[in-house]
């Protein structure tokens, strides 16, 4: 397979490393050697057909079942976008993210917390003709996480952005704005650049707040280019 076509790279710092010390885990994980460049095939590159035709949506994380989940009800919608602020129509966003009381709804998550039964947190959307999403949810609450001494992640949620296929991926994180815990955080502060930091942190709009039902948080992400949001990996670099 060519080369794929030019485009502006993200600039030094604004992107997390594979490795970052403070970040105890990543150290573990991330590649000793370099990257092997292995070409795709066009399974790999077109499949599986990610679309609302064969892929369910979800997007209210608030009611299962038609029971209301405890905690603070909220909107998050925003733009996917490219390098050129162009919209990226059709991409699939799946969400995923604490309860109110700082508890993923899975076995490996042990923490002394409340699960709550009408809480999945889970969600898949897509973007629609000018790269907007929208979903409901409960604002996740912040949890211990053993990095360090009195380690808490600060409060987030999770964004996993898919291409055509499984093998155009990425991940990122949201965060609140006014929260204490994120100039302590290590995974936040692992991108070395203030304002591409900045970028991870969504914004209170007005415009997405729905009257005495839920307020509204707006978070653009862009794909790649010097106003790239950070991700949790290098594909994009």
């Amino acid at each position: 397979m060519s080369d794929p076509t030019p485009y502006a790279r993200a600039l030094p710092g604004t992107q997390p490393p594979l490795d970052s010390p403070a970040y105890g885990s990543t150290h573990k994980r991330a590649p000793r050697q370099e990257a092997v460049r292995a070409p795709f095939t066009l399974t790999e590159a077109s499949s599986p057909r990610l679309s609302p035709s064969f892929m369910p949506v979800h997007a209210d994380m608030s009611v299962v079942d038609g029971h209301a989940a405890m905690g603070e009800r909220i909107i998050v919608a925003g733009r996917v976008l490219d390098e050129d602020g162009r919209p990226l129509r059709g991409s699939m966003v799946e969400v995923w993210q604490a309860n109110a009381a700082g508890r993923y709804h899975h076995e490996r998550d042990q923490h002394d917390a409340p699960l709550d039964p009408h809480f999945s947190g889970q969600a898949r959307l897509f973007t629609d003709e000018d790269g907007w999403y929208r979903f409901t949810t409960i604002r996740p609450g912040a949890y211990p996480w053993r990095n360090h001494h009195n380690a808490w992640r600060p409060v987030h949620i999770h964004f996993s952005l898919f291409g055509q296929g499984f093998a155009q991926r990425l991940i990122t994180q949201m965060y609140f704005p006014g929260d204490p815990l994120l100039a302590l955080d290590p995974i936040f502060l692992s991108t070395a650049d203030e304002k591409a930091r900045e970028r991870l942190v969504s914004k209170f709009d007005l415009d997405i707040t729905k009257p005495e039902f839920a307020l509204g948080y707006r978070f653009d992400i862009t794909l790649r280019g010097h106003a790239a949001t950070p991700f949790e990996d290098d594909h994009h670099a």
